[in-house]
């Protein structure tokens, strides 16, 4: 019961009409898409299934697009160009290093990621400061 007690409802974005719109549009292209695997990712142990890479051969199938294969990266997958590169909550992700790096951001618009080489102490101070600023912290530590 206790955990009910302490949760926070979380910081939404001031998004007007049209943002909101294409970041439903984004998730809908993004359900659509297909995974994109490398060509003959299964043939050797060193080459990564989730790296992309476009097929070159000259006898390539994929490189054809012959309908038994894998479907390759087109520009008609990417989202909407309002929209891309936002987090799903529709903030604009900033990169934060220290608490001097919170100075002239906005709340409305604007959420803070601590850089994965932060220290404990530091993350502390920043995630005080963010809350105090009324920030929105997308990878807070659990205390």
């Amino acid at each position: 019961m206790d955990d009910e007690e302490d949760y926070k409802v979380k910081k939404k974005p001031d998004l007007d009409e049209e943002t909101e719109e294409m970041l439903k549009k984004r998730e809908d292209i993004k359900s659509r898409r297909p995974h994109f695997a490398r060509q003959e990712w299964f043939r050797r142990k060193k080459l990564d299934k989730d790296t992309w890479r476009k097929p070159r051969g000259i006898h390539s199938q994929a490189r054809q697009n012959k309908k038994y294969r894998p479907a390759n990266a087109k520009i008609g997958y990417r989202s909407p160009k309002t929209v891309r590169g936002l987090h799903p909550s529709g903030f604009e992700e900033v990169l934060v290093h220290n608490v001097g790096d919170l100075e002239g951001l906005d709340p409305e618009k604007q959420a803070i990621r601590v850089a994965h080489g932060v220290g404990m102490r530091k993350r502390h101070d920043i995630e005080d400061k963010a809350e105090e600023m009324e920030l929105r912290v997308l990878n807070p530590v659990s205390r």
